[in-house]
């Protein structure tokens, strides 16, 4: 039957809504179970069921209020004893890691910055960011969550300490680097890619080009710089690209693997989509975290 007029969810399968008669109180809706609907009773005796409702009503004109801290103090119960099962599921699989720690009142995940690691925590309901001790809080309720990502929370904070960052930047290559900053990328003058469409590429990932010259390269400038495309043969040209937009990520059918990689380019697949997405979200993210910054130094009063 339909929900009162009115009817506010408070979660768990808790609702309230303002009485439909004369007298003062409120309608409750909750989850059918025995020892739940006893421990009802016992702290609101005067209640009545509804059948035409399918609900409680409790009478009195601060009802809400006290129907409210009760519905409070189950759910409370009902996190302790979450709490319970995820110390448990622990103990029966443990993680053992560097960057988990154990104390008894929740997990603490404590990890190099990785803007990876942050969206997976997210994903968990119950984690939250403790300024205080600089990690993330994770309550024994979200264990099992936080299992089921921690392979690639680990993976993620493993790629970000200062060791493998160093390692990644020494192993770069001078000359890959100075083509991803001028945005430029060989591209077979006979099979170029399509202009103004996401495609993917091994060194850049997923971008957009734009523009095709129309002169050659010299055939061992390509093969030095991308020895991929060495064995290819034929003739390549530079292809000149811009980061894609989440609109035409959005409008991409991922592949279901790369149809020719010695090409140097193929139409994105589900990885290469997923993985342009995440450093779009945090580009954005940091842009948006330096104009703040820029508003609060531009907003501040001067010092007397």
């Amino acid at each position: 039957m339909a929900a009162p007029e009115n009817e506010v969810s408070r979660g768990g399968g808790f609702a309230v809504a303002p009485g439909t008669g004369t007298r003062p109180g409120v309608l409750v809706a909750m989850p059918f179970d025995r020892d739940l609907i006893a421990r009802f009773r016992a702290t609101f005796p005067t209640a009545k069921w509804r059948r035409a409702l399918r609900r409680w009503f409790v009478p009195g004109t601060t009802a809400e209020q006290r129907v409210d801290a009760w519905i409070a103090r189950e759910f409370a119960t009902l996190d302790s004893h979450a709490d319970d099962k995820g110390r448990d599921a622990f103990a029966f699989e443990p993680l053992a890691s560097r960057y988990l720690e154990t104390p008894p009142d929740s997990l603490v995940v404590r990890t190099p910055y990785s803007r990876r690691v942050v969206d997976l925590l997210r994903g968990i309901a119950s984690a939250h960011w403790d300024p205080a001790i600089r990690a993330w809080r994770v309550p024994w309720r979200g264990y099992e969550d936080l299992r089921a990502v921690w392979p690639a929370i680990e993976a993620a904070a493993a790629e970000a300490e200062p060791a493998a960052r160093r390692a990644r930047a020494a192993g770069r290559d001078p000359g890959r680097e100075s083509e991803r900053r001028r945005r430029r990328h060989p591209v077979p003058q006979a099979d170029p890619p399509p202009l103004g469409a996401p495609v993917e590429t091994r060194e850049h990932g997923v971008v957009t080009f734009e523009a095709l010259d129309a002169d050659p390269l010299d055939p061992a400038a390509v093969a030095t710089t991308y020895p991929f495309l060495r064995d290819r043969g034929g003739s390549f040209v530079w292809g000149w690209w811009r980061m894609p937009t989440f609109a035409e990520l959005a409008a991409v059918l991922p592949a279901a693997g790369p149809d020719d990689p010695a090409r140097g380019w193929w139409p994105p697949t589900r990885d290469g989509l997923d993985e342009r997405r995440r450093r779009l979200r945090e580009t954005a993210h940091a842009r948006e975290t330096r104009a703040a910054r820029r508003a609060a130094r531009e907003t501040a009063p001067d010092p007397a």
